[in-house]
């Protein structure tokens, strides 16, 4: 791909930012109506009118562990991060070295306030030299816009724009996510092939006569892509898509069945286990900071000794424990706090992420989860809950 043909006209500078907007009413994806269509129950998430489920949350989950789901994840922000200096621009504003990742490829990095506080977790591909993509999560994306733009300073050239509203997002997820892929009609060129597209890298292609970016990132602890895709294409591009895996079993898959995956894997979530209270190693993400660069914003941060870190619990049983409830210890005191908490649909037993006590936070401690006040013996564990099969 080259860099124009990404950018397109509404990348310009003149494209619109929603630094400071006020939203009133959710918003709506490209694919709303088409969802609609299909049965779907919505939420607001985000800001956004958001599908929470089309069937049942336990078989969209069961489909993307077994087979494949469909996702419309078009409320995530993008960001184009372009000029000479964007590289070094990149390693001094967010906690990841950027600037050795090659051409093609994509890595997770963090959005640091000063005193190290995440204001966001995001993904980085490499478009060319010159030109990164961002995509951050939709609630963040004022602050984020705005950090992003002042961060500029001192690096002229370099121009940050938000182009969230020009594109789609679309993630196919499961273990015959490429085999429908590759089956998609009126998917072209696509470079380098499907085959040979590495975890956390992209490719290009061609839908309709437009370009469409391949991501092979997810949220679910499976194989999968995520299609970038103006939203002018967006509903051929997703009809296309469940017509190529209806015979493998695909399905569209709503924000429900989503989080039990995500939370499976051990992924955080923001405004659950990630905020701008949280620094990175709180998070177990310290392996995502670069300390060995030069400068950048929240360099140095260190937790206190006894700051909550985030452990993962297993108990038995049917009862899960639910963000907010307490995790108590032998005596009953409390030690901290669940996060996310589901029943496994994978598992078949209650799972939940917890921030606690670095004292009780070592893997096969015994503590117990205050589920409407009847105490469920838990266990520390490591994350993540569930690993996938390659």
């Amino acid at each position: 791909m080259t860099e124009g043909e990404f950018t397109g006209a509404e990348s310009s500078p003149s494209a619109r930012s929603i630094s400071g907007e006020l939203v009133s009413e959710p918003r709506s994806t490209p694919l709303a109506a088409r969802q609609a269509s299909l049965g779907a129950s919505f939420t607001d998430f985000g800001g956004w009118s958001m599908p929470v489920r089309y069937t049942s949350d336990l078989a969209e989950h069961h489909a993307v562990r077994t087979a494949a789901g469909l996702f419309d994840i078009s409320h995530m922000a993008e960001f184009r991060v372009e000029g000479a200096d964007a590289a070094a621009y990149l390693d001094a504003a967010l906690a990841g070295r950027l600037s050795t990742l090659a051409v093609g490829r994509a890595k997770y990095s963090l959005l640091l306030a000063p005193d190290g506080g995440i204001i966001d977790d995001l993904i980085v591909y490499r478009l060319s030299t010159d030109a990164f993509l961002i995509v951050a999560n939709a609630g963040n994306r004022a602050p984020v816009a705005e950090t992003l733009a002042a961060r500029t300073q001192g690096y002229e050239g370099v121009g940050v724009t938000d182009v969230s509203d020009d594109y789609a997002l679309l993630a196919l997820q499961g273990p015959v996510a490429a085999e429908v892929l590759r089956g998609v009609a009126g998917l072209r060129d696509i470079a380098p092939g499907v085959e040979d597209l590495r975890y956390y890298a992209w490719a290009a292609a061609r839908f309709a006569g437009t370009e469409v970016l391949i991501l092979r990132t997810g949220y679910t602890g499976e194989d999968g892509f995520e299609l970038l895709a103006p939203a002018s294409i967006a509903v051929p591009l997703w009809d296309e898509v469940l017509a190529a895996g209806a015979s493998h079993g695909l399905v569209p898959a709503g924000l429900a069945a989503r989080d039990t995956l995500r939370l499976e894997a051990g992924m955080p979530l923001y405004g659950h286990e990630l905020s701008r209270a949280t620094l990175p190693v709180q998070a177990g993400l310290g392996r995502v900071v670069d300390e060995d660069k030069k400068s950048f914003v929240g360099q140095g941060a260190v937790a206190a000794p006894d700051a909550p870190v985030l452990v993962g619990l297993v108990a038995e049983g049917r009862r899960a424990g639910r963000a907010g409830y307490a995790v108590l210890d032998s005596e009953g005191a409390r030690v901290g706090e669940i996060t996310s908490g589901a029943l496994s649909p994978t598992l078949g037993h209650p799972i939940a992420m917890a921030y606690v006590a670095p004292a009780v936070s070592a893997s096969g401690t015994g503590l117990f989860l205050d589920v409407r006040g009847t105490r469920i013996p838990t266990t520390v564990t490591a994350l993540p809950f569930y690993r996938r099969m390659k």
